[in-house]
């Protein structure tokens, strides 16, 4: 009985060996892919930033220290609204001056252009009228009292105040005659006061520029993005305040690396997605190729500009997305998923099924989708490509065929 018991032991471990020794030696079972026609959309993924399709950056004209600032970020304005206003202490003192220049040069053109009033001249007439009269009355005293102190008939102090009378009478005409030539004005000094005028008026003019100059507007309607200010910051001419773009349509740069550079062209459609906005999607066209080819960390690209219609205008300026562009679309394109195309020194290559063995197969490739990719030479429609094993496959290798999957 024990005898019998080992027997049966022993057989059992000889079979178990046996058939893990056939099991080992069994062709692997291996997926294969069929090859058919489809029609294939070739797309090429990459990613990119988001900028206006019409912008203006908007800068400081004079120096000056921000007051209220009018905008926010993201916030739509219309032509000519006034972004923030600066303030300079200077500016109130010229303009306060430059006004009163011109105060000064109208009253004075305003005396000249008016001229003599009739009845001052009137006036002035009477006086010297009187004057006279009255200095011809005085050199006659003046000259009676002089004989009489000559004959000790008249005192000296009599003498000197007839001499005094003259004279006063002499300052007297003198100043109304004085009066009455300069009271008619000419014709030069009118133009002088006109010209002064106009100067004065040009001084004013530019003045009250520069004082315009510190409202700082909106040079063309849009959405403010890249504000550059805050209240109490003080800016020189030339100083950034904020950018103001059309967010209805938007230009993405899209970095292309160079060696798919051959596969973009303009007019191709492109998807936009954004990742803060999961699910939404941004459609348009690639509107222009690089010029030339630049670094972007460890890749070698060409920026390529598309342009995307934003009707929500839920994209910014300066976002980060992600493109997708239709590169091709390819109409019965015999293709295989991309996971079973081989390469080596020797070029691009497929295991292709041969009865129950793999078979080196070189292949051209075309058009690619993001799993698929055209091949448009080295197979035939119905063929079988090997998909990946876990076990290393080489050409030469037997093999058991699992079900077939077009995909």
């Amino acid at each position: 009985m024990k005898k019998l018991l080992l027997f049966l032991l022993l057989a059992a471990a000889a079979g178990l060996i046996g058939w893990g020794i056939l099991r080992k030696n069994a062709p692997p079972t291996v997926g294969f892919a069929h090859v058919h026609g489809e029609t294939l959309v070739s797309t090429l993924s990459t990613n990119g930033k988001v900028e206006p399709f019409e912008w203006r950056a908007v800068h400081a004209e004079t120096k000056g220290m921000a007051g209220e600032v009018n905008v926010a970020e993201g916030r739509s304005v219309e032509k000519g609204a006034v972004l923030a206003t600066l303030t300079d202490p200077s500016a109130k003192a010229s303009l306060d001056a430059a006004e009163a220049k011109v105060s000064e040069a109208q009253a004075n053109l305003a005396s000249l252009e008016s001229g003599p009033k009739p009845a001052e001249l009137t006036e002035i007439d009477n006086g010297l009228a009187r004057a006279n009269v009255d200095l011809q009355q005085a050199e006659r005293e003046r000259a009676t009292l002089e004989r009489l102190a000559a004959q000790q008939a008249a005192t000296g102090a009599e003498v000197t105040a007839a001499r005094n009378r003259v004279e006063q009478l002499h300052v007297q005409i003198a100043g109304l005659e004085k009066r009455r030539r300069t009271m008619p004005a000419t014709a030069p000094d009118v133009a002088g006061a006109r010209a002064r005028l106009q100067d004065s008026q040009a001084a004013l003019d530019l003045v009250k520029r520069q004082a315009a100059q510190s409202e700082i507007r909106a040079p063309i309607g849009g959405v403010v993005y890249g504000l550059a200010i805050r209240p109490g910051a003080y800016l020189n001419p030339g100083d950034l305040v904020a950018n103001i773009g059309l967010m209805n349509r938007l230009r993405v740069r899209v970095y292309i690396d160079e060696p798919e550079l051959g596969r973009v062209a303009k007019q191709q459609p492109v998807t936009i997605t954004w990742q803060a906005l999961a699910g939404k999607q941004w459609q348009g066209v690639v509107e222009q190729m690089p010029t030339t080819i630049e670094t972007l960390g460890s890749r070698q690209v060409g920026q390529v500009i598309c342009m995307i219609e934003n009707p929500g205008r839920e994209l910014v300026p300066g976002t980060n997305v992600d493109a997708l562009i239709r590169t091709a679309v390819v109409d019965r394109a015999l293709a295989v998923p991309k996971e079973t195309l081989h390469h080596d020194a020797a070029g691009d290559y497929v295991l292709l099924l041969k009865g129950d063995t793999l078979e080196r197969r070189t292949v051209k490739t075309g058009a690619s989708s993001v799993t698929r990719i055209q091949i448009t030479d080295g197979l035939a429609e119905g063929d079988s490509v090997a998909m990946p094993s876990d076990t290393p496959l080489k050409a030469g290798d037997r093999v058991t065929p699992a079900a077939e999957t077009g995909k």
